[in-house]
């Protein structure tokens, strides 16, 4: 689940021409795309946007995140990873570190702009974050020790149609790389409930401004059957719709 912008197959869809970057990115920064900036290896993300490009000074000046300890998380970052849909192509990048500074009175941060991206049209590796306002839930069912079950619920952070994002604030799931949960349910939206496979792919602890620490995973769906996949998949896109709104100021 962690963003990777160097899988090994990608040198057909890598971008490294400067112009083309550009042109690209100010595309999309016109037209007011959302972008998935993740760190952590993707166990934490917000959603962004680009506000200005000055190829000159080899920048990039995106949305900061809501909070305070969340910039804080992106500007102690050594990669941070960006995603997002476009035309039905998922475009992901990489950059090193951020920067504070304020953009037309308000604060915003400033990156390099990346010296080559990904275009991939293949929408099952878009993922997008969920709602924070109304938290989603993903719920384990759990085999004890003595044959009986108990649910263990955790909070969703990101979907893709590959798997979720999960925070595990109780610190109670098994935190192994491989580990498969036969039995979660995963809640969407729209009141519909969906009952997945889910192996771990990774987990790491996270110390939250309150001084809490979680585990947030990384889990890749296993045998996912078509119909739930679609269900997802249209759960993504109503998401996706729905935060283009809000940018747009729509809703």
């Amino acid at each position: 689940m962690a963003n990777n912008d160097d899988t090994k197959d990608d040198s057909p869809f890598r971008v490294h021409s400067r112009r083309e970057i550009v042109s690209l990115l100010q595309s999309m920064m016109e037209r007011n795309q959302l972008l998935s900036l993740l760190i952590k290896g993707g166990s934490e993300s917000i959603i962004t946007s680009i506000l200005d490009i000055d190829d000159d000074e080899d920048s990039l000046v995106i949305d900061a995140a809501p909070s305070a300890s969340l910039n804080d998380s992106i500007l102690h970052s050594n990669r941070i990873g960006f995603e997002a849909l476009y035309n039905n192509i998922r475009i992901t990048f990489n950059v090193d570190q951020a920067r504070e500074c304020d953009f037309q009175g308000r604060p915003a941060l400033k990156i390099t702009i990346p010296e080559s991206l990904i275009r991939l049209q293949r929408r099952e590796y878009f993922r997008i974050a969920t709602p924070i306002a109304k938290p989603l839930r993903v719920t384990f069912r759990v085999t004890k020790e003595d044959g009986t079950f108990t649910s263990i619920v955790t909070m969703m952070n990101n979907i893709s149609a590959g798997g979720v994002g999960i925070t595990d604030e109780k610190k109670v799931l098994d935190t192994t790389p491989g580990r498969i949960y036969e039995d979660c349910s995963l809640e969407m939206t729209d009141n519909t409930v969906v009952t997945v496979k889910l192996q771990v792919r990774d987990c790491k602890e996270t110390k939250l401004a309150s001084g809490k620490t979680v585990n947030r995973f990384g889990c890749e769906f296993v045998d996912l059957p078509r119909a739930v996949l679609a269900a997802i998949q249209r759960f993504i896109t109503k998401l996706e719709r729905e935060q283009n709104a809000k940018a747009s100021g729509m809703m």
